[in-house]
Parts: structure tokens; sequence; C-alpha cells
């Protein structure tokens, strides 16, 4: 997923929580669908943040020798400057990205 895309808000805004709850019915199952996908979404995170950083893993014998390496502190910079990952959850809720399923639950017509 690219990040840089989304366009989630960097700070946490205030969201009308009964139109959000429209599509469960329900603010809590609504609060949980996000809450699973910010933790999908930070898992994905944390593993492209360390397969980057592994490039610049180094193996030497003295732990004193590590050296500063811009670019790896510049993927470090990048990454802290993403919107959190229930930001981004949230707007992918809003915008209806998000395909969940409600097992045991039926809709009556």
């Amino acid at each position: 997923m690219d990040y840089k895309k989304i366009n989630a808000p960097q700070s946490t805004i205030t969201r009308d929580m009964v139109r959000l709850s429209e599509d469960t019915g329900n603010v809590y199952e609504t609060v949980m669908i996000i809450g699973k996908r910010a933790n999908q979404i930070g898992q994905e995170i944390k593993h492209d943040l360390e397969t980057k950083l592994q490039e610049f893993a180094s193996y030497s014998e003295n732990p004193e020798e590590v050296s500063e390496n811009r670019e790896q502190i510049e993927i470090s910079r990048f990454y802290e400057r993403l919107p959190k990952p229930t930001l981004l959850a949230a707007k992918e809720y809003d915008d209806g990205q998000i395909y969940f399923s409600m097992p045991g639950k039926h809709k009556n017509k």
C-alpha cells in the first residue's frame, strides 16, 4: 500500500458517529472494524519499515562501531510523519474501501 497517496489527516478530527455507523447500525461494531483494520495497517507499516531498514543492518563484532546513515534516517523520518494507523483506517472506512462481514448477523428486508 502506498501510504503517501492516502489523503488522511495528520491529527485526530471529529467525526459524526451516527453517519459513520450507518453501515453496521452499531457504533461499537464500526469502531471494532476500524480498530481491526488499524491493526492490519500498523503491521503492514512495521513490516515495510523493517524490510527497508534491514538493508542497512550491519553485522560487525563491535557494537560501538555504529555509523550514522543519512538514508536510514530519512526512511525513519518518512515513517514517523505518516498518519497514525487509526487515522488511515478511519479514512478508508469513511471512503468505503474496507470490506467487512458480520457472521451470524442477518439483515431483515
